[in-house]
């Protein structure tokens, strides 16, 4: 029986997508890296048989080399090489370092982060920043890209999006190409919507900063949120 012939939810990419990567076994996730066996068993199996013969231990297969791969009936070179690939990359992640999440945790943090990405525009542009509870940056990116004196900003867009990417808290931050950093109605207006949304999602809203060059507005500085 091949993997195409099992239950759906028994299939490992099925499961992954359902359940997440941490729910397959080894042999499973290895299965969809080669994604096929042979004429005799499924991926699945196949990698079993390769796995029982290192005693289930990821480092004694990651020590196999292509020849020993392709001992075992429907492994071929393509696969083989798939497999020594997988295992370098698992040890090369191993050696890296945890990427420093930068913390925004301020209006200065936020207006020194945004200034160069802000300060040589002519029209507005509107960005979200999605963080994590100890206001560590997940995502920062562009929703709006608009006039001179206005863009339009869509709520639905930055709460799916902290949603998307299970952001606790979000900042919302746009530039005022004239240099004036004092808020419009309209600003006033959008800030009080994203608050709203934000409290009914139970997201923490930050702050609404305003970028001019060489000076900012934060509507929580002001003590407006």
């Amino acid at each position: 029986m091949t993997i195409s012939d099992w239950d759906i939810n028994d299939r490992p990419r099925e499961k992954l997508e359902r359940l997440g990567p941490a729910a397959l076994s080894n042999a499973e996730l290895l299965a969809i890296l080669i994604g096929s066996g042979s004429d005799r068993q499924s991926a699945v199996d196949l990698m079993k048989d390769i796995l029982h013969d290192c005693n289930n231990n990821l480092n004694s297969l990651g020590k196999m080399s292509i020849h020993d791969l392709e001992q075992y009936h429907g492994m071929g070179p393509a696969k083989a090489i798939t497999i020594i690939a997988a295992c370098e990359l698992g040890k090369r992640r191993a050696a890296c370092k945890l990427e420093e999440r930068l913390c925004l945790g301020s209006a200065t943090d936020i207006y020194n982060y945004m200034h160069p990405r802000m300060q040589d525009l002519d029209v507005e542009e509107s960005w979200i920043l999605l963080m994590n509870q100890n206001f560590k940056l997940i995502k920062a990116m562009c929703i709006s890209h608009g006039g001179i004196t206005e863009t339009a900003v869509d709520i639905r867009i930055i709460m799916r999006e902290a949603i998307l990417n299970n952001a606790t808290v979000i900042a919302l931050t746009h530039n005022h190409p004239s240099g004036n950093n004092h808020p419009s109605r309209l600003d006033d207006k959008l800030t009080d919507r994203v608050n709203k949304a934000c409290d009914i999602m139970r997201i923490y809203f930050l702050d609404h900063i305003i970028v001019c060059d060489g000076s900012y507005y934060s509507y929580r500085e002001k003590g407006r949120l």
